[in-house]
């Protein structure tokens, strides 16, 4: 069996250095690092990025000194070309990112964009359908604000904010809950709803329609490309010895 390297005095062999990876739940990190580095093979940097990449790096990590970036690749145990790669390698997968899954994102915001959009709601829980009755038609003859009786009568964590909750991503509230804000105008008041051991009062506030903007686009682009990484980790399977 070949050595691989000695760490002190233990002399550790390929078989059991997978053993090892499994055991401190490596492996899943050193697969998907040998895909991307497949995946972004074809992809460079100019000169000008390699230098304003590398100082940049330099100054966030203080190591602004020849002497200070030498010590920290020597513990690290990295030469200068393998330093470079640590460095370019965001950059270079944002690319192949961009250019893999940049033209899927418009289909594929139309599909996650009822779990994208977020709500602003008022929210009174009770465990006494009486007390939602009657609460109900306080708010509604506007004898008392929402906030007020959220903050006397609810017996949740909403309380404290006077009822308000998010904004949150529509998909978020207990299912019942979404779906009543699903349907509902800003500002309308639902009667009391039996939601397991609860009354619930709900109110639409605001409703957030989700926007292709471009933090919405890199998030898409990012979740697909890590549905991607998944079925490449699967397709794999478990790693053999040679």
């Amino acid at each position: 069996m070949a050595e691989i390297f000695q760490i002190g005095n233990k002399k550790i062999e390929a078989e059991a250095l997978i053993g090892l990876l499994r055991r401190y739940q490596l492996l899943p990190q050193l697969i998907r690092g040998i895909i991307i580095d497949e995946a972004i093979a074809s992809y460079e940097c100019t000169e000008t990025e390699r230098k304003d990449l590398l100082e940049k790096f330099f100054t966030q990590n203080k190591l602004e000194t020849p002497e200070a970036r030498s010590s920290w690749q020597q513990v690290q145990g990295l030469t200068d070309s393998q330093l470079e790669d640590v460095v370019m390698r965001p950059t270079r997968l944002s690319r192949f990112k961009q250019e893999k899954f940049g033209h899927k994102v418009e289909s594929y915001f139309m599909t996650r964009k009822p779990a994208l959009d977020r709500v602003l709601y008022s929210l009174i829980r009770t465990k006494d359908l009486g007390t939602a009755q009657e609460l109900y038609f306080r708010i509604q003859e506007e004898e008392q604000s929402f906030a007020d009786l959220a903050k006397q009568y609810s017996q949740g964590g909403e309380a404290a904010t006077g009822g308000l909750v998010g904004p949150t991503p529509l998909v978020t509230p207990h299912p019942a809950i979404a779906r009543t804000l699903a349907i509902s105008q800003p500002g309308q008041l639902w009667p009391p709803t039996r939601l397991e051991e609860w009354f619930v009062l709900i109110r639409l506030e605001k409703f957030y329609p989700a926007q292709l903007d471009e933090n919405t686009r890199q998030q898409l682009i990012d979740e697909l490309y890590e549905s991607w990484m998944k079925e490449q980790i699967q397709q794999i399977g478990a790693v053999k010895p040679a």
